[in-house]
């Protein structure tokens, strides 16, 4: 999994955010409110992002647009899981997760969990 600098992981955070493709331009722009950057700056971010298969570049006329090529929740849910790769020792990692959630948090763990294990429910190891 490639890890992210810091300003990909804000344009990431905007393409995210976005509700469809967004041109280099308009990274640009959206990112003006919060650090000043050149449009060369945004464009070599993009191109190190669509190299590292983060986006997906598309012809738009005479510009390129750039879409995610996954979810943002489909991201986190790789980190956590190389997160638990690098561990020695998988349960007590997740114990350590488990025992650091809200109650709330745990409440919707528990949930999620009752779904999973819910008799009729695909099961998603399966090839």
């Amino acid at each position: 999994m490639q890890r992210l600098g810091s300003l990909e992981a804000v344009v990431m955070q905007r393409l995210w955010d976005a509700p469809g493709p967004m041109t280099v331009r308009e990274v640009m722009t959206e990112l003006q409110a919060e650090r000043s950057i050149a449009y060369t700056t945004a464009m070599t971010v993009l191109d190190h992002l669509t190299k590292k298969g983060m986006v997906v570049r598309t012809k738009q006329g005479r510009a390129f647009s750039y879409s995610p090529t996954r979810s943002r929740e489909d991201r986190v849910a790789e980190l956590m899981g190389q997160a638990l790769a690098e561990s020695a020792n998988r349960d007590v990692a997740l114990m350590r997760f488990v025992e650091n959630m809200s109650t709330d948090e745990a409440a919707q763990l528990r949930k999620l969990l009752a779904e999973t294990e819910a008799p009729g429910r695909p099961d998603r190891s399966a090839p």
